[in-house]
């Protein structure tokens, strides 16, 4: 199979795992040892990221109340949640971000929590506590037994559209309504 970095992974209605219900997942790796992404649409109900700043271990900032920092942290999978991602669009000078597809970057380094929220900041960004992962050969087979539907990522659905959006947003981009679709899955 091809790689599915920097697509979008549109959960089917029939998938019913907590973490994976009606999400939506950048794919930021994808080989053939397996695949690493970031859930974009399932915040963490009262923690912004103001508030996870403030637990951050020699982080010194005098400016967490800053409204720019009141948007929320995204449940970014069941893997590592102790972790945090930080997915953002492509800056040069970021040498501890990883290039992805798209023009996205992701970090998971300290340093780029010292300038949220400033004039330094990405232009788009968003912060999840953890990362889904799959095995070689298990995101195939999930997307064989129709989990999941694909679509080239989209900067507007990941960081314009409102998180409780996502899900059809990435749906609309199929031409369909994906809350519509049928559970059962047939193969002819």
């Amino acid at each position: 199979m091809e790689s599915l970095q920097g697509q979008l992974l549109i959960a089917m209605p029939s998938l019913q795992d907590p973490y994976f219900q009606r999400s939506v997942t950048y794919v930021c790796e994808h080989n053939d040892q397996g695949a690493m992404g970031l859930v974009i649409n399932h915040p963490i109900k009262n923690l912004s990221l103001s508030e996870l700043l403030s637990k951050v271990d020699d982080l010194h900032r005098d400016d967490l109340a800053s409204d720019n920092l009141g948007q929320p942290i995204f449940a970014g999978g069941p893997v590592a949640k102790e972790r945090g991602f930080v997915l953002h669009t492509a800056q040069p000078g970021w040498s501890s971000s990883m290039e992805l597809d798209n023009d996205l970057m992701v970090t998971t380094s300290k340093d780029i929590l010292q300038i949220l929220g400033t004039d330094l900041e990405p232009s788009k960004y968003l912060v999840t506590l953890g990362y889904a992962g799959w095995d070689a050969g298990q995101l195939e087979q999930e997307i064989a037994e129709n989990s999941w539907l694909m679509i080239p990522a989209d900067q507007a659905i990941i960081f314009d559209v409102d998180a409780d959006m996502r899900w059809q947003a990435s749906g609309q981009k199929l031409g369909i309504d994906i809350a519509n679709i049928s559970p059962q899955a047939g193969h002819a």
